[in-house]
């Protein structure tokens, strides 16, 4: 297993998507077959890796992004918005066909439902990860999601293994993987239901005793995955890592209670956050602590990337500032 901090203090890698957010407000999301009237449209920009790069850059992170856009208006406004947050994106290219898109309805509790067209997304190949070497080799963590294909999720995983990364694995949208895949994760993030999905067996509830989720850790520790952190969204998340101390193998981490106004890329600020404590030499369950207040924070505002907290607004309610 990797340690967080190894290579360049603080520096973290992020492989994968950017899409454009088309994204409508209602007042409930429609039933199928069913029209509803909107009340206001936005273009913002998004993409799980894009957002997750500018959440850890607004953080204090150091953080690269490697991509592809199309050479469209969308391409050139996720460029400004990850550039403008501190992302390096000297290795997000121009690729011939169009910028992804995500099509999002969010009603008026802040839910949503999301469609999404890869885009310029499908063309990032192995060799887009080849050639970040630079980035990569001096990388304390490499962030990682499903967005983009497997061989070049699987290529990346293999580059931050390679150069003595912590390899975190945001095993979303869900997809199966392959077995390299799930041995190169040195943190494997999944919500309840994916990690259902990925042990093909039902997930306890956060209240569940410890020795339930314990055995939920031994099935993920026999796929060879010795750390995983569980969100179970109001409930809170729980951390289970096979390299604590007996008595500390499972941690159960408070939600953060806010006024929510729109979900939309909360998962992401979340698996950000926890890539800017753990590239800082954070415990997985203190980089867990720390993202629930980023996630919650995120949802206060309209939007993705825009709505991010800094990290002065997470320590304040923290009351560590």
């Amino acid at each position: 297993m990797s340690s967080a901090g190894v290579g360049h203090p603080g520096r973290i890698v992020v492989v994968g998507s950017l899409n454009a957010d088309l994204t409508i407000y209602c007042e409930r999301l429609p039933q199928p077959g069913e029209t509803v009237q909107g009340n206001g449209f936005a273009v913002n920009p998004g993409g799980k890796s894009a957002n997750q790069a500018v959440a850890a850059a607004r953080l204090g992170g150091h953080v690269s992004l490697v991509g592809a856009v199309g050479e469209d208006a969308n391409g050139n406004m996720l460029e400004a918005s990850v550039a403008g947050a501190g992302v390096d994106v000297s290795h997000v290219r121009t690729s011939s066909e169009p910028t992804g898109v995500a099509v999002i309805a969010v009603d008026a509790r802040g839910e949503n439902n999301i469609i999404i067209s890869a885009g310029a997304n499908g063309t990032l190949s192995p060799a887009d990860v080849a050639g970040a070497g630079d980035v990569l080799e001096g990388a304390a963590v490499v962030s990682l999601c499903l967005e983009v294909s497997t061989d070049t999720v699987l290529a990346a995983a293999q580059a931050g293994h390679d150069a003595g990364a912590t390899v975190l694995l945001n095993l979303s949208p869900y997809a199966e993987i392959p077995s390299a895949l799930a041995g190169l994760a040195d943190v494997l993030l999944v919500n309840a239901h994916e990690a259902a999905l990925f042990l093909a067996s039902e997930i306890p509830g956060a209240d569940a005793p410890a020795e339930e989720w314990d055995a939920v850790r031994e099935r993920f520790a026999g796929h060879g995955i010795r750390q995983v952190l569980v969100t179970l969204g109001s409930q809170g998340s729980v951390v289970l890592d096979s390299l604590a101390a007996p008595g500390a193998r499972v941690t159960r981490v408070q939600p953060t209670t806010v006024g929510a106004v729109d979900t939309t890329g909360a998962g992401d600020a979340f698996t950000g956050a926890v890539a800017v404590r753990l590239a800082a030499g954070d415990a997985l369950a203190d980089a867990a602590a720390f993202a629930s207040v980023a996630a919650a924070l995120a949802t206060t505002r309209k939007g993705t990337q825009a709505a991010y907290p800094e990290a002065a607004d997470v320590e304040r309610r923290l009351g560590t500032a």
